[in-house]
């Protein structure tokens, strides 16, 4: 198993729009910097969090088997459950022209909220942690060891994080200069929200079954 081996999880999570509209919205509020760079803290902790769960849950149910049945037995559920998901989404997709209801709260978010909103964004949120949990079971199944594991943990979460990071950091450099093109980006994202991520899923999905039934 090799860093490379996880990008397309971490392509897939960095992919969907879901937590990007949040983090351009608050770059739109009274503190944007404090208030944007907590969230992505936030989002990051989130996927670090959960796919370290599941490296030392890999190394724990492995027990020194060399070529355990039971992970590739874990990403056909995985990725089965990503493509119901996925057919979830596409089917009930609809063009929307603003964020949801709970996404106006963020008008009014402070560092400290918006920090506790993305760590449930991205650590409780079903559809990132099952993403995290390929990841990390991945990770722990190899032959990664030690600091070379925590690498590879870290340069996941760092990549998954990247369509976060780039607003963000963007307007922390740039400041205000961002938010013309980031507004037109947002309004995108908000009408085809569900229509990316239930492509992002299936793709990912089918990619992962496959992987695993291969694995059998």
């Amino acid at each position: 198993m090799t860093v490379l081996e996880t990008l397309p999880f971490a392509i897939a999570i960095a992919a969907s729009p879901f937590p990007v509209v949040p983090a351009i919205l608050l770059l739109f509020t009274a503190r944007p910097r404090p208030t944007s760079l907590a969230f992505l803290a936030g989002w990051l902790l989130g996927i670090l969090s959960a796919t370290t769960v599941f490296v030392l849950l890999s190394e724990f149910v492995q027990s020194g088997q060399t070529s355990p049945t039971w992970i590739s037995w874990v990403r056909i559920v995985i990725g089965a459950a990503l493509v119901g998901y996925g057919l979830q989404q596409w089917f009930t997709r609809r063009s929307v022209t603003e964020p949801p209801a709970w996404m106006h709260s963020l008008e009014t978010a402070t560092p400290a909220s918006a920090f506790r909103v993305a760590l449930l964004l991205s650590g409780v949120n079903p559809k990132i942690v099952l993403i995290a949990a390929a990841a990390g079971l991945a990770i722990g199944n190899g032959d990664l060891h030690g600091w070379t594991e925590v690498a590879a943990v870290v340069v996941f979460t760092a990549v998954s994080a990247v369509s976060v990071a780039v607003p963000v950091l963007g307007y922390a450099v740039l400041g205000e200069r961002v938010l013309r093109p980031l507004g037109v980006a947002r309004d995108w994202l908000t009408t085809h929200t569900n229509a990316v991520m239930a492509v992002v899923l299936v793709a990912l999905g089918v990619a992962l079954a496959t992987n695993g039934i291969q694995g059998l």
